[in-house]
């Protein structure tokens, strides 16, 4: 059986990130997606909202599951038996830092490679933090996360939270 992680902070979860979620259960037999925890990151949603929204939208996917990780990306992958990093590459500016971390996971751990998905053309400029920040504008934001994300976002702005 072969299997991927694909971690990330997903705050929020995109179009972009679910497009290479359902492209990934195409290639492997299962799917991680790995949600980690990470304290130098001040999140909009906590990790259990986060959690709770990857798995409202990966539920319609047989083989993909979400985990809440600590620590290092290759231990998780180790203790979890996953040979494969997925990784969504937007443009050209995303390849220096990916390939210096796919080069230090496989120095950390050899037995685990990194494969570089291209996002969709219509997806390339969408990422959470540029979501996050039409959102706090007032823009609209529901073609470019999925509608459940979109309400939570929402909810979150008439609550008054600071997004």
């Amino acid at each position: 059986m072969r299997s991927a992680v694909y971690p990330g902070s997903f705050d929020p979860p995109t179009n972009g990130h679910m497009d290479l979620i359902a492209r990934a259960s195409r290639l492997y037999d299962k799917v991680v997606v790995a949600l980690g925890r990470n304290s130098i990151k001040n999140p909009l949603f906590s990790v259990e909202d986060r959690r709770r929204m990857l798995e409202e939208e990966c539920a319609r996917f047989g083989n993909v599951s979400v985990e809440v990780f600590d620590g290092l990306l290759v231990d998780f992958c180790r203790a979890q038996r996953i040979e494969v990093i997925l990784r969504g590459m937007r443009a050209i500016s995303d390849f220096e830092k990916e390939f210096q971390m796919a080069l230090t996971n496989r120095t950390l751990e050899p037995g685990v490679e990194t494969v570089f998905l291209p996002t969709s053309a219509d997806l390339m400029f969408v990422s959470s933090s540029i979501v996050r920040e039409i959102a706090r504008l007032g823009g609209d934001v529901s073609r470019l996360v999925p509608d459940s994300v979109a309400r939570k976002l929402a909810a979150r702005l008439s609550a008054g939270v600071d997004i």
